[in-house]
Formats: C-alpha cells, sequence, structure tokens
C-alpha cells in the first residue's frame, strides 16, 4: 500500500456557489503540437511513433514497471503494440500525444487530454508514462506543464484534473509535484488487471492555476538548472509554500 494513503488528507477549498460569469470557451484541445523549451508533444501517429515508444515501454526492466498501475500493458510484440496505438489514435474523446525531448531522436513517452467537458470547462490529463530516457527530467515536466497550460490559458478550462491508482505513489507525488491539490478517494472505482482499484483525485482550479503556473515557470527557467542539468531548488517544496485556496466564499440558501 502507498505511504501516501494512510497521510494524505483532502485539500481543504472553501465550497462555493458564486455566479459564473466568465463561462468557458466550449473549445476541445486541438489535435495539434505543444512545443517547449526542452520537449514537444505532436499527435500520436502508431506509423511514426510505435517503434520508438514500444522500445521506451519494453526495453528494459526498468521500462516494464511502467505497466504496472497502467489498466494496460506490457505488449508481447511491436505489432501488438501499433494495433493499440491507431485505436487510440482513432478515438474522438482522448487525445493522445507522443513525447520526444528536444535534445533526442526518438520519442519516450505518452500522454492524453481525457474526460474533456468543454461546456463545464473540465479536463484532466492521463494515460501518461515516460519511458527510462524522459523520466526525472526536465523534459518530463515541461510536457505536462505544457499540456495544462495549453487547457487553462488558451482554451479557458476551469478545472483541470488527475486521477490514479490510489496505490501508485510515484503518480500520486507527480500530481502534488506539479500543483495538483488532492480531493479524496474513489473506493472500489475500478476493477484493474483483475484487481480492486480505488483511484486518488486531485485537481488544479482556475484561480489557483496563476500561482501555479508561476511556480511552474520559475522551476523551468534556465537559471534554476546549474551546467549539469540538474534543477537548483525542488518543484515539490516550491509548490508545498503555495497560498490557502482563494475561491469564492460559500453561499447558503
Amino acid at each position: 500500500m502507498s505511504s501516501l494513503a494512510p497521510l494524505e488528507q483532502p485539500f481543504p477549498r472553501p465550497l462555493s456557489g458564486e455566479a459564473v460569469d466568465a463561462l468557458p470557451s466550449g473549445l476541445i484541445p486541438a489535435r495539434a503540437p505543444l512545443r517547449g523549451n526542452a520537449v514537444e508533444l505532436v499527435p500520436q501517429d502508431a506509423r511514426l511513433h510505435a517503434a520508438d515508444l514500444y522500445a521506451a515501454g519494453h526495453d528494459s526492466e526498468e521500462a516494464l514497471r511502467i505497466w504496472d498501475y497502467l489498466a494496460y500493458g506490457p505488449w508481447s510484440s511491436l505489432q501488438d503494440y501499433t494495433a493499440t496505438m491507431r485505436a487510440q489514435s482513432a478515438t474522438f474523446d482522448t487525445i493522445f500525444y507522443a513525447i520526444r525531448p528536444l535534445d533526442s531522436d526518438h520519442f519516450h513517452g505518452q500522454s492524453s487530454y481525457l474526460d474533456i467537458n468543454p461546456l463545464m470547462g473540465v479536463i484532466e490529463i492521463g494515460h501518461i508514462w515516460f519511458g527510462p530516457g524522459l523520466a526525472r527530467t526536465r523534459a518530463a515536466t515541461e510536457a505536462l506543464y505544457l499540456m495544462i497550460r495549453h487547457a487553462m490559458d488558451d482554451l479557458g478550462y476551469r478545472r483541470m484534473h488527475w486521477r490514479c491508482n490510489s496505490q501508485n505513489e510515484k503518480s500520486r507525488q507527480a500530481a502534488r509535484r506539479l500543483g495538483f491539490r488532492f480531493e479524496g478517494i474513489f473506493y472500489n472505482h475500478m476493477i484493474f488487471k483483475g484487481k480492486n482499484r480505488d483511484t486518488a483525485w486531485y485537481s488544479i482550479l482556475d484561480d489557483e492555476w496563476p500561482e501555479v503556473r508561476g511556480i511552474l515557470e520559475r522551476w523551468l527557467d534556465d537559471a534554476n538548472f546549474d551546467a549539469s542539468g540538474q534543477a537548483r531548488s525542488s518543484l515539490f517544496e516550491l509548490m508545498s509554500e503555495r497560498k490557502p485556496s482563494q475561491r469564492g466564499t460559500p453561499h447558503g440558501d
């Protein structure tokens, strides 16, 4: 069991019944590239990305651990994985990306937008995995920052959420490191590879995003990295120093 499970409590946010004056845009993320200083995300295409991603997720014992908490994988062959990638790319309700660090000629990970509700301004990032060549790098953090920024700033979403297996400590730590706040557990939420899955929920709200964005941008700045590429500050610690939730005061009736 994750060591976070008995320790993490839902983050206190005031309830709100305020009028929503600025309605969400109603826009859906386009299948278009997102590019930063260290990484690019491109719409997933099995013809172009299957070989790289199959290698990134299967070529070592470390890589194979990627699939421990995902609902699918690993695959027994590149052919089988390619078929899965084609099916993923063909969906209308989930938008998959292949991720390439700009200092590499190969793609090393995957992510997606899902649970997209444009009229309500709610969206999730998920199906996230990073191969050993991408995990725990500046490029990996920037990839998710680019996705959150695009949804919250460019498209005007009100809520970005993150769901993961409650026993997946690495995913829960990653959510908190990126500025997501814990909301609670959905018990008996899924059956995952024949096992029960209790799902941990996290979110970033629109009123919280400007502070989160500022912290992420300061951490990603070139000045925060030494000559060897190591970060001078801890993003997890910076996020831990954030202000309390500032959302509207409760309205009772």
